[in-house]
């Protein structure tokens, strides 16, 4: 008789991650570029509907009284960009396997593993609602003076130099945000839509991944920071071309970076 097991329950252990080269991700953002290349049309209209729907969310705010929200939800990007790009992954998944793109949906990837990619997308909308948060409470605690309009507001707040210790522990704040998500989001997403593992394997794995190559994914994660902040910094409309870019780089990661089953 043999003993009873609750395997199917259980957490599995993370695979192993490979070490990669400190300048591996300058190849990551090369094979993106090719993808972008292999399938413009797919790859653009993507992007476009990024930019829309950001301008969607970050107009109204802008135009109204919440306009001190939009720097931090643009910040806040950085967060949801592996969720955003989901996509984008699976068009790369096919052109690795040189399938035709013209079946190729977003929901066709998430379908693939949609109750764990549910927890993810949980996981990582928690940390954003505590990032906006974080600093709705800031501002009411540390910023004294009276609102002013969206026009005046990065001047006032961020060059002025009068709130410097506003902006300093703004900026700390969202630099812990945007580290854990990093550590946590860095192939988790790919990793869901290519394999039958669990949110927190793939949490795990995404970890031991920054772990392992800690400079390598420094490195990645300053090319993310400035290559996205491009793309917002163009009023959105960069985004068009950067977030395609990103988002087939970082299946090249996920494949590098993950031991193939």
């Amino acid at each position: 008789m043999q003993p009873s097991t609750s395997s199917e329950s259980a957490v599995r252990p993370p695979p192993g991650v490979n070490r990669v080269a400190p300048g591996q991700p300058l190849q990551w953002l090369r094979a993106g570029w090719r993808d972008l290349r292999a399938a413009p049309g797919y790859s653009l209209r993507y992007g476009a509907g990024i930019v829309l729907i950001s301008l969607a969310i970050t107009v109204p705010l802008a135009l109204g009284r919440l306009a001190f929200l939009v720097p931090f939800l643009l910040a806040a990007f950085y967060l949801v960009a592996p969720l955003l790009a989901i996509g984008l992954y699976q068009m790369s998944a096919h052109l690795e396997a040189g399938e035709s793109l013209e079946r190729c949906q977003a929901l066709e990837a998430f379908r693939r593993n949609q109750g764990q990619l549910g927890i993810a997308t949980g996981f990582l909308l928690m940390i954003l609602q505590l990032w906006i948060l974080a600093t709705v409470f800031l501002f009411i605690m540390l910023f004294t003076d009276p609102l002013p309009s969206w026009e005046r507001f990065v001047a006032v707040v961020f060059l002025s130099g009068d709130h410097l210790g506003l902006v300093a522990v703004l900026v700390g704040v969202g630099a812990v945000f945007a580290a854990a998500a990093f550590c946590i989001a860095a192939v988790t997403v790919p990793m869901l839509i290519d394999r039958p593992v669990d949110a927190f394997t793939a949490a795990r794995t995404s970890f031991a991944a920054v772990r392992v190559n800690w400079a390598p994914m420094l490195l990645w994660a300053g090319l993310i920071v400035v290559i996205v902040g491009l793309g917002l910094a163009s009023l959105l409309l960069g985004l068009f071309v950067t977030v395609p870019l990103l988002g087939h780089a970082t299946w090249h990661a996920y494949r590098d970076l993950v031991p193939r089953d």
